[in-house]
């Protein structure tokens, strides 16, 4: 008999790790398969290292958040018994992928069924931003709404405006979708390779440094690979226009965040939004935060209740495929 493995009559009882408290829809899906036995670390907060070390040990799976770093020492811990990794995320920038693939562990993600809240976020974290609503509300709440300006609170409208998508995926298309009927004069994207489908939005490929020179609002939306980590540093802030919006829905890494902060207070660019930040939460007192035109939102791109619940429930069908070795809904080819 596999240690860590028990049986009830004929069926195989295999141990789980789950890094946190996930939506009910994921928990009831697991205790009703009656192929496993859940560990949890029962709480809303990040589990602490130690735990994580602890509650893998023996596991045949394991279920974890983006905000785990499951890493050699991690994979170790866990020891040969460990079959699936089931992460309740689209990313997976946060697992050691050549050694998990190494041992031969499958990955299971949540691509697509996260699509539409996060262009939806991102939408409202660009209007949010363009037209200062954070600094509105404070104003408002502090006194400062007195007669009407022609100047106050001005910001930037997109009718007729160039948007550039750095990465038009699925998340970076279903944003481009949803910022077309705002009356989007253009729409330029850029990558590693143009998209047939990207006629759907009249989307033009064009070479990175056009995108940034020419768009009037620049949205990141591509994934953390070697090649874009850092892409949005000095050199690239400065070839933005002064009145340029830049929003990263995408992954904090991404961004040079002192460089960021410089263009901002120098006025090389006109505002940012947020919802990535490295690290994260970002802290209280880090500079980004002491700016007017910058808007940071703490990662909560996927964050509607319906969303999260398919989310959890994807994560458990992978994590029992995975167990089971059956075909799962959605794996992680590498």
């Amino acid at each position: 008999m596999e240690p860590g493995r028990k049986y009830i009559g004929r069926t195989q009882i295999m141990k789980v790790f789950i890094t946190r408290r996930i939506p009910q829809e994921g928990m009831k899906i697991l205790s009703q398969a009656g192929v496993c036995k859940v560990s949890l670390w029962d709480s809303d907060e990040t589990v602490p290292r130690a735990e994580l070390l602890k509650g893998v040990a023996g596991a045949h799976g394991l279920l974890c958040l983006l905000s785990d770093k499951i890493d050699t020492e991690v994979l170790d811990a866990a020891g040969p018994n460990l079959k699936v990794i089931s992460t309740l995320s689209v990313g997976f920038d946060h697992m050691a992928m050549d050694e998990i693939k190494k041992r031969g562990v499958r990955v299971g993600y949540t691509p697509d069924v996260l699509t539409d809240a996060t262009a939806e976020l991102t939408v409202a974290l660009l209007l949010a931003t363009a037209r200062r609503l954070p600094e509105g509300v404070v104003e408002v709440k502090n006194g400062g709404w007195s007669t009407w300006k022609p100047l106050w609170l001005c910001g930037y409208g997109l009718s007729g405006s160039t948007v550039g998508v750095i990465g038009l995926g699925r998340i970076g298309m279903a944003i481009a979708r949803r910022l077309k009927p705002f009356g989007v004069k253009r729409l330029l994207y850029s990558g590693r390779t143009a998209k047939s489908y990207a006629a759907e939005v009249e989307g033009e490929y064009v070479p990175l440094d056009t995108l940034v020179s020419e768009s009037d609002f620049v949205v990141v939306s591509c994934a953390l690979t070697p090649e874009t980590q850092g892409l949005c540093n000095k050199d690239f802030f400065i070839k933005m226009k002064n009145t340029a919006v830049f929003i990263n829905t995408s992954r904090g890494a991404v961004v040079n965040q002192e460089d960021l902060y410089q263009a901002l207070s120098s006025g090389q660019i006109a505002c940012a939004g947020l919802d990535v930040t490295t690290p994260e939460p970002l802290p209280t007192d880090h500079p980004l935060l002491t700016l007017n035109n910058c808007v940071v939102l703490p990662h909560i791109g996927s964050a509607t209740y319906s969303t999260r619940g398919i989310m959890a429930e994807l994560s458990a069908n992978n994590l029992l495929a995975g167990l089971q070795g059956t075909d799962m809904p959605s794996e992680l080819k590498f």
